[in-house]
């Protein structure tokens, strides 16, 4: 029985809720109970409420939908009978279980495009990295993340409500799509003081991630008559995936001990390139004193650099080396970000375009976005001007040279012959082996036991000499590195 009190309903005013879009026009005379527990069962199993909802309070629903507390109550009660949802208290009602065949339904709709079971069959496409991030593993020894557990939830609390306090009005407005005018004169100040870069706040431009900045560069280069950025090889699989999506072509320009090889930038002929000098991706090699003066003299004549700062902060046993922006700031697009000292969720980079290309990059950010979310800007303006970079920094480098550290001796006591590369700085360690396997398979191999790797064959356009893998460190403990580069071995065994 339906104990309900299902009366005193005015139809003529139509009422619904926006939850779920419930109309209570949709509903029979009598049975308002049993409509409403129907219809919150349906939107459990087609996913609309996943597991870990939260339903609104009964009253509040009440309200909306113009009928006693006592009809939703009994909807509720329903449902928790069958298991479906939980009373939490002062957490609410809360969607606890759902079908099997509507989590397995929910897992297929939403499954990339490639399966992990194909990802290293076939040459990696434009979804790859979703998929591999997506596929199941005890162990990820990506590149390119930092010690997530490590991000500074406290300080960046007491950032947020210090802002909070200060913000008028006015200030959750519209603003500048450069960026707000805090942190570009923090990311400023920041520049000067750890990549000796001077630059004036105006300069700046705040934008959501390196790829931002290349999506917007992309753009504004091809207005301008550019069709083809050089990159190195190996380089980021990555950033060639961005700048073909921005209709550049990615000619290949080779890397050795020293870096890119100028002479070959030259005689290839393209406008633009785009480097790593501080840290290359994936070999970890710095660009040499000889070949940034070459490097320089190319752009003199009429070249374009992209200076992507990746992992430049990150360095264990060598000194710090100078940003070719700092050099040469009228030839030099400087890209870089928080993504490696934070957290890449929170999408904040910065971008300094070269004079004649400043314009035509704001215009091409306020168009894109009208600029980025102004308050997670001005927490890491308080945050780069109130010396927690710095803190920040001191602790990762400390955390993630001993990671380094740990897996350089678990590869030399599980990877015989493995030989080392970049581990002087960064967050990853590229690792090669003597020739007679397909880098693919190994790493295959090694997520078929739960390690997850990246090929080095992802990152080159030409085949390279010898096999390898390019390894990340940074957000896994000395236990895990121990245990993942153990796997590693048994894998390398198989594929041999």
């Amino acid at each position: 029985m339906d104990r309900s009190n299902e009366g005193a309903i005015d139809r003529s005013k139509a009422p619904g809720a926006d939850f779920l879009q419930l109309d209570l026009g949709d509903a029979p005379p009598g049975g308002l109970a049993d409509w409403l527990a129907r219809r919150l069962r349906r939107a459990i199993a087609d996913g609309r409420l996943p597991v870990g909802s939260r339903l609104p309070a009964t009253r509040v629903l009440a309200a909306e939908l113009h009928v006693s507390r006592g009809v939703v109550t009994e909807a509720y009660r329903r449902l928790t009978e069958d298991g479906h949802v939980a009373g939490r208290g002062r957490g609410g009602t809360v969607v606890v279980a759902a079908p099997v065949t509507a989590r397995a339904t929910a897992v297929r709709k939403s499954a990339p495009a490639t399966a992990p079971g194909g990802l290293f069959a076939t040459e990696p496409g434009a979804d790859v990295f979703d998929v591999l991030r997506a596929a199941p593993a005890r162990i990820d020894l990506s590149p390119g993340v930092p010690d997530l557990t490590a991000f500074p939830r406290a300080a960046w609390l007491r950032a947020e409500r210090t802002v909070l306090a200060a913000l008028t009005a006015s200030d959750f407005g519209y603003g500048d799509p450069r960026g707000t005018p805090a942190l570009r004169l923090a990311i400023a100040h920041w520049l000067a003081r750890n990549r000796g870069i001077r630059a004036e706040p105006d300069e700046i431009v705040v934008v959501a991630g390196t790829t931002q900045a290349l999506a917007l560069l992309g753009r504004v280069l091809g207005d301008d008559g550019i069709r083809e950025i050089a990159v190195e090889d190996p380089g980021s699989l990555g950033v060639r995936q961005h700048l073909r999506h921005a209709r550049l072509d990615t000619p290949p320009v080779p890397v050795d001990a020293d870096g890119i090889r100028v002479d070959v930038l030259r005689a290839q002929g393209a406008p633009a390139v785009l480097v790593t000098p501080a840290h290359q991706f994936p070999t970890g090699v710095v660009l040499g004193g000889h070949r940034r003066r070459e490097l320089t003299r190319w752009a003199d004549a009429g070249g374009l650099i992209v200076e992507d700062d990746y992992d430049a902060e990150h360095r264990y046993d060598r000194p710090p080396v100078p940003a070719l922006r700092s050099m040469l700031p009228e030839r030099v697009a400087y890209v870089g970000s928080v993504s490696k000292l934070l957290a890449p969720a929170l999408r904040i980079g910065w971008m300094i375009p070269p004079p004649p290309y400043r314009d035509a990059i704001v215009e091409a950010k306020r168009y894109a976005d009208l600029g980025n979310a102004a308050l997670p800007q001005l927490v890491l303006a308080h945050l780069m001007e109130s010396g927690a970079m710095e803190r920040q920094l001191r602790l990762l480098r400390t955390r993630h040279r001993r990671r380094r550290d740990a897996m350089i001796d678990a590869i030399g006591a599980r990877l015989p012959g493995a030989v080392v590369h970049g581990a002087a700085a960064g967050l990853h360690l590229m690792v090669t082996f003597d020739a007679g396997f397909a880098d693919t398979d190994l790493a295959a191999a090694a997520l078929a036991r739960g390690v997850k790797t990246q090929p080095l064959s992802w990152h080159s356009r030409a085949r390279p000499q010898r096999p390898g893998l390019v390894l990340g460190y940074a957000a896994r403990t000395a236990t895990e590195i121990a245990e993942g580069v153990a796997l590693l071995g048994d894998a390398l065994r198989t594929v041999r």
